[in-house]
């Protein structure tokens, strides 16, 4: 009598085959299968598992694995979940769901889900399976501790990769290359270079990936003679550096703008014939930009035999860096490909030299291209906003950030209180930055910024004093808006104790900017001579700026006598500020010291000292638009002269 049979068949589609059957039989008569199987089905399961190449087949066999009573079985389960985990066609979520179904996980699984969370947007999630795979009492290995690691110095986890160092030395395998390998990518990340280098140190058999983690430490920490000694030493102990050593030194170069080192790079893969794919290329672009050897730079980006989008947003950004605008446009109107990075680029070079109305043209046209603007973007964009006054597109700009993210950065958040300052909106600024569920140092420095702008001293005051509440310690930037707060609003007493404070307390060494503040405050006050006694303690040479603001306080209590003083600095002092000489000009006209106007006005002829334009604006229906004094060239500016000319009329005509 045949034995019965139970068979079932499972079909995988293949490129224009027909699908492939397997017939997976539990006949007691079927052919033997190994002892790590229970069955026949069993092992052509497992075998098909190796051969999965997508989550539709992966789900067909877990169902058969359900069918034939295979769930207990630990290792056809740990193929499902590693294939789910670090698969690239698989998925994350459906092995956590496999994982969390079994009752005492293996080494195996822990692993291939801390793998896969490791490499996922989320890494945290890999320390937080790590603890659970501790807790359970399941011993790591060199393969865990790695990818643990990189979760670690993808958040900079501090604390949890000094813990998970002290499990690698408890079981004895902190000595395996994979392991310091990824320690020294989790002190680097840290920034502790100190730390990073003594593990490079104890590592016997160095790889080339340790010398690269080492040399890229250095890169990414600015360490650029450190790099340099360490690639020097590769050479010398005959490992060959590859593309991602040579990346990692131009990148040094490109940051700390150490052209020489950089030249050296260059000529060593010229000289040792050294591969340089299309990101060595890219980074000998970016770093001949950066230096400002554009001319370089143009040169073998001229000669590339294939380009990408990299390749020419390094140009455009390297001619807007060095304030060649107009080449920059040039190049990026040629790029075959934008993206958001390229776009940023060209922007951020627009309101680097103080285009910003053409920045803002430029994100319109962005916005048309259907790239989607991201966080630097809308910096760059509430910065122009900011330089030209423009709250309805700054307005128009929050709306966009609100209806499109979820949870706007911290820095993000900082811009939009700066534009809404700057734009005269200071409610908004206010309730923006109350309304902050995390405020940092930046946060505090714009909104006692926007404080002393609108004149809030007082205000200003309290809001310093909030820091000091939630732990966050000012720098030389706060200072500056604190005192420029006291200043705009005659707080005296109140001044001279903060940049007291300064020095004492907060251990910030006055900079320029402060004795100006300081300056400007005493002199509004009328005390002429404290504030020349403090301009001749200052540690660095008067500049215009504080000489400015003694000025401006002469004309507010009408003090000619100091004006001498200052007119003698003002000749020493070069380039000539024309907005000064006009201000003592002012000075002595209204003092009715017509001679002395006359000697002004002769000297800054002598000097070639023009007067500065002013350019004055006015938002109608949406539009900013700006013009000068007796600018008629613009159709709205003629208009608005025709207005004051009406309105002139009226008011001789009312005898006023």
């Amino acid at each position: 009598m045949l034995s019965s049979l139970r068979c079932f068949t499972i079909g995988f589609p293949r490129k224009n085959t027909h699908f492939m059957q397997y017939s997976l039989c539990t006949s007691p008569t079927a052919r033997s299968f190994g002892p790590k199987f229970k069955s026949t089905a069993h092992q052509t399961i497992h075998l098909l598992l190796e051969k999965c190449l997508n989550m539709r087949e992966l789900i067909q066999l877990h169902a058969q694995i359900i069918v034939h009573g295979l769930t207990e079985e630990n290792l056809t389960y740990s193929k499902v979940i590693s294939f789910c985990a670090i698969s690239e066609a698989g998925d994350l979520r459906y092995a956590q769901l496999l994982f969390d179904e079994i009752t005492e996980p293996n080494r195996f699984m822990y692993n291939s889900l801390i793998r896969g969370y490791s490499n996922s947007k989320d890494p945290l999630k890999a320390i937080s399976v790590y603890r659970r795979m501790i807790g359970s009492g399941v011993s790591p290995n060199e393969f865990t501790l790695p990818f643990v690691l990189k979760a670690c110095a993808c958040k900079a986890a501090y604390l949890d990769g000094v813990v998970v160092h002290g499990q690698a030395i408890k079981l004895g395998i902190d000595s395996q290359v994979c392991v310091q390998n990824a320690l020294i990518s989790v002190y680097v990340a840290c920034g502790l270079i100190c730390c990073a280098r003594r593990v490079f140190d104890d590592i016997c058999d160095k790889t080339l990936v340790s010398w690269n983690s080492m040399i890229g430490g250095y890169s990414k920490l600015g360490c650029c003679r450190e790099a340099i000694l360490l690639f020097q030493e590769m050479r010398h102990v005959g490992i060959e550096p590859d593309q991602f050593t040579l990346v990692s030194l131009l990148s040094v170069s490109s940051q700390t703008f150490n052209l020489d080192l950089g030249r050296y790079v260059h000529f060593y893969i010229e000289i040792t014939k050294a591969r340089a794919d299309i990101y060595v290329q890219n980074a000998l672009v970016d770093m001949y930009a950066k230096c400002g050897d554009v001319h370089t730079a143009q040169t073998y980006f001229d000669q590339m035999p294939a380009k990408n989008v990299v390749s020419w947003t390094s140009m455009v950004s390297g001619y807007a860096k060095h304030g060649h605008i107009e080449c920059a446009r040039e190049i990026f109107e040629q790029m075959p490909l934008k993206n958001v990075v390229s776009w940023n680029s060209m922007i951020s070079g627009y309101i680097q030299v103080g285009c910003y109305r053409e920045a803002l043209c430029l994100f319109h046209e962005m916005h048309h291209s259907d790239v989607v603007p991201d966080e630097t973007t809308l910096i760059n964009i509430l910065s122009a906003c900011s330089q030209l006054g423009d709250l309805v597109m700054g307005k128009n700009t929050h709306d966009y950030i609100c209806n499109n993210r979820v949870t706007p950065s911290v820095s993000l958040v900082n811009a939009i209180i700066d534009m809404y300052a700057k734009c005269g909106a200071l409610d908004n600024a206010l309730d923006l930055f109350l309304a902050m569920p995390e405020k940092n140092l930046v946060s505090f420095n714009v909104v006692i910024g926007a404080l002393a702008l609108h004149g809030c001293g007082f205000k200003a005051v309290e809001f310093f004093e909030k820091m000091q509440d939630d732990m966050i310690r000012p720098d030389g930037i706060t200072f500056t808006g604190l005192l420029s707060a006291c200043s705009h609003s005659g707080l005296v007493d109140i001044g001279r104790y903060y940049f007291e404070r300064m020095t004492f307390i907060y251990g910030i060494i006055p900079e320029i900017e402060h004795y100006a503040c300081m300056v400007n405050l005493l002199g509004r006050g009328g005390l002429f001579e404290e504030a020349i006694g403090l301009i001749g303690g200052m540690t660095m040479k008067p500049d215009v700026v504080v000489w400015g603001a003694l000025l401006s306080a002469c004309r507010v209590h009408g003090n000619t006598e100091i004006v001498k003083l200052i007119l003698k600095q003002l000749l020493e002092l070069k380039p000539y500020s024309g907005g000064l000489y006009v201000l003592l000009s002012n000075i002595y006209s209204e003092a009715q010291r017509w001679e002395d106007v006359h000697k002004i006005r002769k000297l800054m002829k002598d000097h070639g000292i023009e007067k500065d334009n002013a350019i004055s604006s006015v938002e109608i229906n949406g539009q900013v638009h700006e013009f000068m004094v007796d600018d008629k060239n613009d159709k709205i500016s003629s208009d608005i002269h025709v207005i004051l000319d009406q309105l002139m009329d009226h008011l001789k005509s009312v005898g006023l």
